[in-house]
């Protein structure tokens, strides 16, 4: 029989996880002191039909949440101050996020423009250490950045509690969970709080008998990996445990942009410009990381009600704008012209799909499609020296400056992009 775990290994953490509270919303009140104190919403156009990307915790006092519909919002907080997102805003301050945090400790992995992980090695793996640690991380965004911007510290055994932790105290909270609070400190949870659990995951837990967290947390393996239909489940029995899993290696499967088109470019041939400029970022995003692309796939959700769409394989997989455009031209076209005369899009999407790690792809093999490559290369080059669509493809002239560069949840747009 082994012998047990000596107590200063059980009460040790090895994972501190940063959340930025309401971060839309309070890098606004950073940047313009009059909406301090005063109840913000961030929404991606000024349209009392679109949503609420983000709200101040003034807000949140009065209901208003992120996916609150804009006009919902002000029926809950008539005072409410509706702005504009600016990414662009809200990237430049991430890297000042960044710098604050790496004076306290390197950062490990950026999980979104709000959320970061940051690994504990040696003492500061004890509990008073790592607590130390977290309030310096707290101290370094007050004094180097201001007190508008302000965030959630979870410290945990592993990645998945420390996340859990920043959100059971917000605003501007620090939750520490040590093996030997597991895993009762998990059973106020509700079986949603849990990452990727949503309304369908849960339905397909009751379904299995598991009524909550402390039901979760008693359950043997083998019942967790029937009730989740995937090894998934055993990774969960693990991380409730306070255990770390071996993550494996994935690569991305599609690049895609959408855009909801403002009322003047709600005509077909707008709807096509926008689409091409859609496909140029994509296409700018994909040589960025390095693939290729095997299939273009279009989206457009009509005004009021109905869809078109259409998926088009791209033989051989390519990387290049160009030949991407010409995929997107003959899918246009499949469409009948009186079809197309009688749409009224409301939104489009472009997707590159079945992605293949360019080092992983055959070259090409004539000359043709290599120097199609090379110019998308220089383009790109000549684009991050003289900015943003210095030279850019001549169909998406009438829709240069729409689609503007957006913040996806778990990426991170560089500043360059804007």
């Amino acid at each position: 029989m082994s012998a047990p775990e000596p107590l200063s290994a059980r009460s040790r953490v090895r994972v501190l996880f940063l959340d930025l509270n309401s971060y839309f919303a309070s890098a606004e009140q950073h940047d313009r002191p009059e909406l301090r104190g005063r109840p913000v919403a961030v929404a991606a156009v000024m349209t009392p039909s679109t949503c609420c990307l983000a709200a101040s915790r003034e807000a949140k006092l009065f209901g208003v949440k992120t996916g609150t519909p804009v006009g919902d919002a002000m029926r809950l907080c008539p005072q409410l101050v509706v702005v504009e997102a600016r990414p662009e805003l809200y990237v430049r301050i991430h890297h000042e996020v960044l710098a604050a945090v790496d004076t306290c400790l390197p950062i490990q992995k950026i999980w979104s423009i709000d959320e970061m992980e940051c690994r504990l090695l040696g003492r500061q793996c004890e509990i008073d250490q790592a607590v130390a640690l977290a309030k310096s991380v707290k101290h370094a965004l007050l004094t180097r950045i201001g007190p508008s911007i302000t965030c959630s510290i979870g410290l945990a055994p592993n990645r998945v509690l420390a996340k859990l932790g920043t959100d059971m105290q917000k605003p501007d909270g620090l939750v520490c969970i040590t093996p030997q609070d597991l895993p009762r400190i998990l059973y106020p949870l509700k079986l949603t709080d849990l990452f990727g659990v949503g309304k369908r995951t849960e339905q397909r837990l009751r379904r299995q008998g598991i009524t909550g967290m402390e039901d979760l947390c008693s359950r043997p393996k083998d019942d967790l990996v029937r009730a989740w239909g995937s090894v998934h489940g055993a990774d969960w029995w693990h991380w409730l445990r306070g255990e770390e899993t071996q993550e494996i290696p994935t690569h991305r499967r599609s690049i895609g942009h959408e855009h909801v088109l403002p009322p003047d470019l709600r005509n077909p041939d707008d709807a096509h410009s926008v689409m091409v400029r859609l496909l140029h970022k994509a296409a700018v995003r994909l040589r960025r990381e390095d693939y290729v692309a095997g299939a273009l796939s279009l989206y457009m959700r009509m005004v009021g009600d109905g869809y078109w769409e259409d998926q088009l394989a791209i033989e051989p997989p390519c990387r290049d704008t160009p030949t991407m455009l010409r995929a997107l031209t003959r899918m246009w076209d499949r469409l009948p012209a009186e079809a197309r005369r009688r749409m009224q899009p409301m939104k489009v999407a472009v997707t590159l799909a079945n992605l293949v790690p360019r080092r992983e792809a055959t070259l090409p093999l004539f000359d043709g499609a290599a120097r199609s490559s090379r110019l998308a290369d220089a383009v790109d080059r000549i684009n991050e020296r003289f900015g943003n669509d210095t030279l850019y493809a001549a169909a998406m002239h009438r829709a240069r400056d729409s689609a503007p560069t957006r913040i996806a949840f778990g990426t991170v747009p560089r500043l360059e992009e804007f």
